[in-house]
C-alpha cells in the first residue's frame, strides 16, 4: 500500500499551542492515519478550494492532498467554529 508523506505549514505549530495536550495527542494520531488513506471515511472536500477537512472531536484539520508527489500537507488545525475564518 502506498504511504503519503505528512508535511505541515509553519503556522500549524502556532495552532497547536492553543489546544489542550490531551486533544493534541488525538489530533496527531488522526493526522498520522492520513498517511495511509488521505481520503478516509469522514473526509470532506471543501467546496471553494482544493482542500479537505477531517474532524477530530471539536477540532478540524484542514489539509491538501498532492497525489503526484504523495504528500498530505496540513494547512490548519483549529476549533470548529473558527477554522474557516481567514486572519
Amino acid at each position: 500500500m502506498v504511504k503519503y508523506k505528512i508535511t505541515f505549514k509553519k503556522s500549524v505549530a502556532k495552532d497547536l499551542r492553543s489546544i489542550p495536550s490531551a486533544d493534541i495527542k488525538r489530533i496527531l494520531k488522526k493526522i498520522d492515519s492520513l498517511a495511509s488513506d488521505p481520503r478516509a471515511e469522514g473526509c470532506v472536500k471543501l467546496s471553494a478550494q482544493e482542500r479537505y477537512r477531517i474532524r477530530q472531536g471539536l477540532y478540524r484539520i484542514v489539509y491538501e492532498i498532492r497525489d503526484d508527489t504523495l504528500i498530505v500537507h496540513v494547512v490548519k488545525i483549529s476549533y470548529r467554529s473558527s477554522v474557516y475564518k481567514s486572519n
